[in-house]
């Protein structure tokens, strides 16, 4: 294969449990495993939710410690219920590879190719990559020293602590020709939580044009669906990096089948240049 990949996708942590009974969606991860080939590269979040929710069922509790150091050790926890459930639905002929990473990945060109050509081998010998960020290892404030002398430096800076972010450099960094982000909502809402209000295609001709499109829906984008979390506004930011460099960028929930998300043949938003 040539080193394109055809499509990257992400799903956020609030798509892939059900809180009313604070358990795991079952339903959205079988469905979604057995779409997964290789050839596509999947981010995941939900480590840290995932491991609270593994933790409370078989201690009766949570943690109740530095919410820094319980977050890690929630997401240490979750990592394993993660990769264990992507396992059982992914059809047994593929493998699938584990793949963490830091900002330091991305912000440095020989750990950046390292990343790229782990993700093309993979695709070459039929495994699916499964990527999160290694939030266990990660300290907040050494991450906030080492990028503020990163943009002292000049260039560009990736966080990556968000995977929305995360899925959007990996969909740069292998030239994919589409990046699908699976969430709890249909996609961008004009009117924030008015699913009516859905925004179906933010597309244009040109860059110039296509940026002025997503400033202009990011006015109308507040809030998130949980702590923590960037919302819609930062989705549309990454979605438009990916754009500027060629990728198709779906946005919709994570009930509907990835192919049919990927060919836009259910509600969703798409962001992207024409033709």
């Amino acid at each position: 294969m040539n080193d394109r990949f055809e499509l990257v996708g992400k799903i956020g942590s609030m798509a892939l449990i059900r809180p009313e009974d604070r358990d795991m969606d079952y339903n959205i991860i079988s469905r979604l495993g057995a779409e997964l080939k290789p050839g596509m590269i999947w981010v995941t979040s939900g480590a840290t939710e995932i491991g609270r929710l593994d933790y409370m069922k078989r201690t009766g509790c949570e943690l109740c410690g530095d919410p820094e150091q319980d977050k890690a050790d929630y997401s240490a926890q979750g990592q394993a219920v993660l990769m264990q459930t992507y396992r059982q639905f992914v059809p047994p002929e593929y493998g699938i590879r584990q793949i963490l990473v830091e900002h330091t990945h991305f912000n440095d060109p020989e750990k950046c190719e390292h990343i790229r050509q782990l993700l093309i081998r993979a695709a070459r010998q039929k495994t699916i990559p499964i990527v999160n960020y290694n939030d266990p290892v990660s300290d907040e404030e050494n991450r906030k020293m080492e990028l503020a002398v990163r943009r002292q430096q000049g260039g560009e800076v990736h966080e990556c602590v968000d995977n929305d972010e995360t899925a959007a450099v990996i969909a740069g960094l292998v030239r994919a020709k589409k990046l699908v982000i699976m969430t709890s909502t249909e996609g961008i809402y004009q009117v924030p939580g008015d699913a009516s209000t859905l925004v179906r295609d933010v597309t244009a001709k040109t860059v110039e044009e296509l940026e002025q499109k997503v400033r202009k829906l990011q006015e109308s984008c507040v809030g998130a669906s949980r702590a923590g979390a960037n919302g819609a506004r930062a989705k549309l930011e990454y979605a438009l990096s990916c754009a500027r460099r060629g990728t198709t960028v779906i946005i919709g929930h994570a009930r509907h089948r990835l192919s049919d998300l990927s060919e836009c043949r259910v509600p969703c938003t798409r962001i992207g240049l024409d033709g």
